[in-house]
């Protein structure tokens, strides 16, 4: 057995977890659950886990750490606002691609488990999330690439919950690559907030 196989089929026990704990909720599922959907039995997770909470935790923080790499590096690029709102987009569909069911828990569990010490992580990364949405439109109203006239916070909200909501009916591999759907979100909410080119 080489070294890379205990860590493949980590890596699709966790796949599996997420599917069940996105469809079924972290509390409502039951290790047999997961151990059904990968394909093994219950007793088998615990070699590679201790508890369901620490595959939880492993999912979420894979999830935010490959995020948290994407949008470092759009916020490093130097970009425009626009560009960087744009970039910041295109990179959140990619992350509903490669993590949909991760997505899905963020989104339903992290209100309950945030005051848990083991998930302290999540509060800070939605802290961090905010302040890079805020401080590029901001940047992008002080540039008069959009318009003076936004509710800076609200108009965060809108665009957080118009592309993250995606993760509940996206399935990679289908019609749509995430970089078409980041371009059409992009058209609708960029003509509604863009100063008009004069």
């Amino acid at each position: 057995m080489t070294a890379a196989q205990p860590t493949a089929r980590r890596r699709e026990i966790l796949d599996a977890a997420a599917e069940v704990f996105a469809e079924q909720g972290y509390n409502a599922t039951t290790v047999r659950a997961i151990a059904d959907q990968a394909g093994m039995l219950a007793g088998s997770l615990y070699y590679h886990f201790d508890s369901k909470e620490s595959m939880l935790e492993e999912i979420l923080a894979g999830f935010l750490d490959e995020l948290w790499a994407g949008y470092d590096a759009v916020l490093a690029a130097d970009l425009g606002p626009r560009e960087t709102l744009e970039a910041l987009v295109t990179e959140s569909f990619r992350e509903i691609d490669r993590h949909r069911a991760a997505v899905a828990i963020f989104q339903k569990e992290s209100k309950t488990l945030s005051p848990q010490p083991r998930f302290s992580f999540l509060t800070a990364s939605q802290r961090k999330f905010e302040r890079a949405w805020l401080r590029t439109l901001e940047r992008g109203v002080a540039a008069e690439t959009f318009r003076a006239d936004l509710d800076i916070r609200l108009t965060y909200r809108f665009v957080r919950d118009t592309v993250w909501v995606a993760a509940s009916w996206y399935r990679p591999g289908g019609q749509h690559r995430p970089e078409e759907i980041a371009r059409q979100y992009l058209s609708m909410v960029l003509d509604g907030i863009a100063v008009p080119d004069k």
